[in-house]
């Protein structure tokens, strides 16, 4: 619908763009930041012929190549620059998941590497706020795996939630409430005695486990997503 810009004789490029956005075809910017891409390697690609003879020079061809792979090296170490819950919201846990084989892994496809800094930054953003719960959801599976490898670690959680179950179930048996002071004390022995169960039995690492490599899905899935269309909400006629 927008592969090009169809009032060019009249709106930049750049205006064009800067409405896609604000109107919330994402999708269509991430597709012509593709092309684009596609059509400049296709340029600077293609051989040159003299006298009915096609000369690719070993020379231009190796660095074409290194050029294309420093590219895509700056574009995956760019991707531990982007802060990929700038645009995340409470809201967005609120609604339903988005379907796992349909919206969330999808087909090959829908995947390709980022052309760019800015659409690497583009899909990361968009794609962690639209499967902000599918994210959510892996990250509680992987630490589960983590647990289950880490059967100490799940002693830990476990003795720390009975440890604060039984703290208030005797709070209010004897009343502790109306004792603030106690109270108080008893709370900073217990967060005391939690730190050291958690610590001891390496709870800790089963955390930084799951952090990690929940992360390291995240980023590479977002960024290698391609961006869908989504419903927009009925607008005005754009001037």
């Amino acid at each position: 619908m927008f592969s090009s810009n169809p009032l060019s004789l009249t709106v930049p490029d750049a205006t064009f763009e800067s409405w896609l956005r604000e109107s919330g075809y994402l999708d269509v910017i991430d597709d012509r930041q593709t092309a684009a891409a596609a059509s400049t390697t296709t340029i600077t690609s293609t051989p040159t012929i003299s006298d009915s003879t096609i000369t690719i020079p070993i020379s231009s061809f190796l660095f074409g190549y290194s050029v294309s792979l420093f590219s895509h090296l700056c574009t995956l170490l760019s991707l531990l620059t982007i802060n990929p819950f700038a645009k995340l919201t409470t809201n967005d846990f609120a609604g339903e998941a988005s379907s796992w084989t349909k919206g969330f892994f999808a087909d090959f496809g829908s995947y390709s590497f980022p052309a760019s800094v800015s659409q690497a930054r583009l899909r990361v953003q968009e794609n962690v706020k639209r499967y902000a719960r599918n994210y959510a959801s892996l990250s509680v599976l992987f630490f589960a795996c983590s647990l289950y490898q880490l059967p100490l670690a799940l002693v830990g959680l476990i003795s720390s939630l009975a440890l604060w179950d039984s703290f208030r179930f005797f709070s209010d048996k004897w009343g502790l409430d109306r004792f603030p002071v106690a109270q108080s004390i008893l709370v900073r022995i217990v967060q005391c005695a939690t730190a050291i169960i958690l610590l001891w039995l390496n709870v800790q690492m089963a955390l930084c486990c799951t952090l990690g490599v929940s992360y390291t899905v995240m980023i590479l899935h977002a960024a290698s997503r391609k961006l869908t269309p989504v419903k927009q909400p009925s607008r005005g006629r754009w001037k």
